[in-house]
């Protein structure tokens, strides 16, 4: 599917980054998926990154974007200018 359907990213589900940061099986296989995206070209993205431990490894595995609690839990849409215009906590 990845090489017949026009797609330039490839989205990493919560469930490999739950223990992403305590089981290494877990890292070796985003490893495996991010390297797999980036040779095809892909931007890859990682959902439901809840911790620092676990965004130390999605960095150290390169991906492209990261989203997840540790940056902010969701906000209404009159809330991000001023989420934006502050520090990240």
């Amino acid at each position: 599917y990845l090489r017949r359907f026009p797609i330039d990213t490839l989205k990493i589900d919560r469930s490999f980054i739950m223990e992403i940061d305590q089981n290494q099986e877990d890292a070796e296989i985003v490893a495996a998926i991010v390297a797999m995206a980036h040779t095809l070209g892909l931007k890859v993205i990682v959902e439901g990154v809840e911790t620092a431990p676990q965004l130390e490894v999605i960095v150290a595995k390169q991906c492209d974007v990261v989203q997840g609690f540790v940056f902010s839990r969701p906000l209404q849409a009159a809330d991000v200018p001023a989420r934006l215009a502050g520090p990240l906590k």
